[in-house]
């Protein structure tokens, strides 16, 4: 299924800034003129169902860290010394689709810590550039130690070949037993603290594998759509004269907006439903697109009579 687009002029430039930590709401573009009318996910029968339909306007956390980890391909390791000192270092991992406990493969000497690896409380902090804006990232505590389960070492061989190409030597395997999950949606953001067993419980999202490209085609190809999104689908009080999607996942879109007056704001859109798949983000995104269009232009269905009349052919 293909995004509907429109003509449009795309916007000069958004550069990466810390975020201000500001609640906001909507947002209007160069393109269409700003207006105080506050228009909302009110004027939609099917938009209001959803408010209470759907309770649950963006992921968890825990569900984030997940499509962090499964997304991400490195991150820092950090370990004690011999000498007693904490140590982090660049490594690649994979991680077990069944806990979500990351595997790493290496030469026993290549992280010197206090018994050999074995067993050591170490951290693994990983993290996940969206659009160039935000990065989202997470720091998994837990015991460092040896897989010893046959049926999980094959399995995590497999994974490692499947994403890196290699073969492994099960004496330099190594995973991470997660006690708790530190995440933070940004950087100098609040974090959040969890439990193993909410990580462990967690999914990654259904749209991970293609949300980046997705992303991209919103933001090449729909300027104008995103625009009308910030004046329906969030009550604004000032002018904005910049917007961009920064991720999307089953239960909405994120996005950045810039005022020149007021500064550059995160706000979030959430889809009518979830979705759980390409098609059905895409076909979201375009049902919200038409919605939008109709409410900004006071659009009302024509009034019709339906056909009575009908002509009943022999066989």
């Amino acid at each position: 299924m293909l995004l509907q687009t429109r003509n449009f002029t795309a916007p000069s430039c958004f550069t990466p800034t810390t975020k201000t930590n500001t609640k906001i709401s909507t947002h209007p573009s160069n393109s269409i003129s700003f207006r105080n009318t506050k228009c909302s996910v009110t004027v939609s029968t099917q938009l209001e169902q959803s408010k209470t339909e759907n309770k649950i306007k963006k992921p968890f956390p825990a569900e984030v860290s997940r499509t962090i980890m499964d997304l991400a391909r490195t991150g820092t390791l950090s370990t004690l010394t011999q000498q007693g000192y904490p140590l982090g270092v660049g490594v690649r991992f994979v991680v077990d689709s069944q806990d979500g406990n990351p595997f790493f493969y290496f030469n026993h000497n290549a992280i010197p810590t206090t018994n050999n690896n074995i067993d050591t409380p170490s951290s693994l902090h990983v993290k996940f550039l969206q659009s160039g804006l935000r990065t989202p990232q997470c720091t998994l505590q837990g015991t460092l130690t040896n897989p010893q389960d046959p049926a999980l070492i094959k399995r995590l061989v497999s994974l490692w070949k499947k994403r890196f190409g290699e073969e492994v030597n099960q004496d330099f395997m190594y995973f991470i037993a997660v006690d708790r999950v530190l995440h933070l949606d940004d950087f100098q953001e609040d974090g959040v603290w969890f439990t193993s067993l909410d990580y462990k419980n967690a999914q990654p999202d259904p749209l991970r594998e293609f949300a980046e490209n997705l992303v991209a085609e919103i933001n090449t190809n729909n300027m104008e759509d995103i625009t009308r999104f910030c004046n329906v689908y969030v009550d604004l009080d000032f002018q904005v004269t910049e917007a961009k999607v920064i991720w999307v996942d089953r239960l909405g879109l994120d996005m950045r907006l810039f005022s020149p007056n007021n500064g550059l704001f995160e706000v979030r859109i959430p889809f009518p439903r979830e979705v759980t798949d390409e098609k059905g983000a895409k076909s979201t995104f375009n049902c919200m697109s038409q919605l939008a269009w109709e409410v900004e232009r006071n659009f009302h269905p024509l009034d019709f009579e339906k056909v009575t009349e009908l002509k009943h052919i022999k066989s």
